[in-house]
């Protein structure tokens, strides 16, 4: 769920509240905060695997369904009962920080009510981000899904049961879709097909989610390892793997000759309400997309412009566009040959980073951080890489994914690795997000949750960084960076 700290208005609204008035109590409102760990701690019960993400192994063996219709329906009550409670609740007699976090959560609850009436239930698989991409990288063993014990093997196979579940739904969600226009584009299904066809593989070499199986917990008799093993082949050769083989001939047969041909939300009915709703959700301001496409264009010129001048630095003579072909195209631009070099090219830029981070910043998480390759089965489809957030708890650490899918093709000016590996991981993301998660002041629920203006914007100033003496770009990068 990404949302955003506060919208513009209401910091105006606590700017001149803390300087104007005096008789209110500073003093933290007890009830509230109550309120506010009540609501964490019962939203973890309706997304358990958010709970599994901040560390909290209690829900490890639950997954909602949360494309069905009773879950929607029980978690519109959720959602409208907070927001009663929290109208109970005089915003002006609040501290600042208190009116934060109260209209932080505002704005969470209306807007998860407001998306209910756009059926976005119907669009439950995409390319980038979906629980079934997310089981797959769950059930590899490398995530956030812990097996270490007997236990956490058996909460994996009632995940399983759950997830067999929901596929169900999901194919029944969007033929509903299919029956009313509202379907993905083609070029996106194209790209989720192989994605579910490589989860339902059998061969247990080719297929992340047999990964488990090498690692059984070693505390347990031969007897109880073997008991484990059986039972872990017996929930995916006969629920995990049908699960995906299911949505993957759905989305062959049946779905892709009635996705559509052209890209974007235009292409579905109501499409234009439900991208207002969206320049809303990331923007929290209420400018209209066209006054935001104006802020674009100015954006493209100045950034055209500074590409200009670094085209003239660098000695090129032909045009721009010229430019970009030469920078695309050119071998020397591409001087990897395996996997392995291209993850220890970011962490070549890692080991550069680290002894000056200091220097500008005066605090560091203490998150643990790791570099990977993305996951076969999801590697085909990114386009570049991306950031997994950690446990608040530290149990497992926040991650940078590369994807891989031909080294001999990574460009290291495409997206430009330095900028890229600061604005995903350090300082970028990784420092954001796990100072966030680690700040013990907020209350619970500001800690997990991900507002994507501020995560994104602070990300993006930290590019600004890589023209650091320290940090010079070893290759011309194409995207006018400021």
């Amino acid at each position: 769920m990404k949302h955003v700290l506060v919208k513009i208005s209401s910091v105006f609204i606590v700017c001149c509240c803390v300087v104007s008035t005096t008789t209110y109590s500073q003093q933290r409102n007890v009830q509230l905060h109550q309120l506010f760990e009540n609501y964490y701690r019962e939203s973890l019960q309706l997304d358990p695997i958010s709970a599994t993400f901040a560390g909290d192994h209690r829900y490890n063996h639950l997954l909602a369904n949360d494309i069905s219709a009773p879950y929607l329906n029980q978690k519109e009550l959720f959602d409208k009962k907070y927001l009663r409670l929290l109208s109970a609740y005089d915003r002006r007699s609040l501290n600042s920080a208190d009116q934060i976090s109260f209209d932080v959560l505002k704005e969470i609850l209306e807007m998860d009510i407001e998306r209910m009436k756009y059926h976005s239930e119907y669009l439950p698989i995409n390319q980038f981000s979906s629980l079934p991409l997310l089981m797959g990288q769950f059930g590899s063993g490398k995530s956030a899904q812990p097996f270490a014990t007997a236990k956490d093997y058996k909460n994996w196979f009632k995940r399983i049961t759950a997830f067999s579940a929901w596929t169900d739904t999901a194919i029944s969600n969007m033929q509903k879709g299919v029956s009313r226009g509202f379907v993905l584009p083609k070029a996106l299904v194209m790209k989720i097909i192989p994605q579910m066809e490589s989860l339902a593989e059998k061969d247990t070499a080719k297929n992340t989610l047999f990964q488990p199986l090498h690692n059984l917990p070693p505390n347990i008799s031969a007897a109880e390892q073997e008991q484990l093993k059986q039972s872990f082949l017996q929930a995916l050769i006969t629920q995990l793997l049908p699960a995906y083989q299911r949505l993957a001939d759905y989305l062959k047969k049946d779905y892709l000759p009635h996705a559509a041909d052209a890209a974007g939300l235009s292409a579905i009915p109501g499409g234009m309400e439900l991208y207002r709703y969206y320049v809303r959700y990331f923007t929290t301001t209420n400018r209209s997309p066209e006054d935001i496409y104006k802020t674009g264009i100015k954006e493209v010129t100045r950034i055209t412009a500074t590409m200009e001048e670094l085209k003239k630095q660098s000695g090129f003579t032909g045009t721009l566009q010229e430019y970009f072909v030469f920078l695309r195209t050119d071998r020397q631009f591409m001087p990897f040959k395996t996997p392995e070099e291209v993850i220890q090219a970011y962490q070549h830029i890692y080991d550069k980073i680290k002894p000056h981070l200091h220097t500008m910043l005066s605090v560091a998480p203490k998150g643990k951080f790791e570099i990977r390759r993305v996951e076969a089965f999801r590697e085909a489809s990114q386009n570049g890489p991306s950031y997994t957030i950690g446990a608040m708890d530290g149990s497992h650490p926040g991650i940078f994914y590369v994807p891989v899918p031909d080294a001999t093709k990574i460009n290291v000016t495409f997206l430009g690795m330095e900028a890229t590996f600061i604005h995903e991981a350090i300082p970028g993301h990784h420092y954001q997000i796990s100072l966030q998660q680690e700040n013990t002041t907020l209350p619970t629920f500001r800690r997990q949750i991900n507002f994507s203006a501020f995560t994104e914007g602070w990300a993006l100033y930290c590019e600004s960084l890589g023209q650091a003496p320290w940090m010079l770009y070893r290759y011309t990068t194409t995207d006018g960076r400021p």
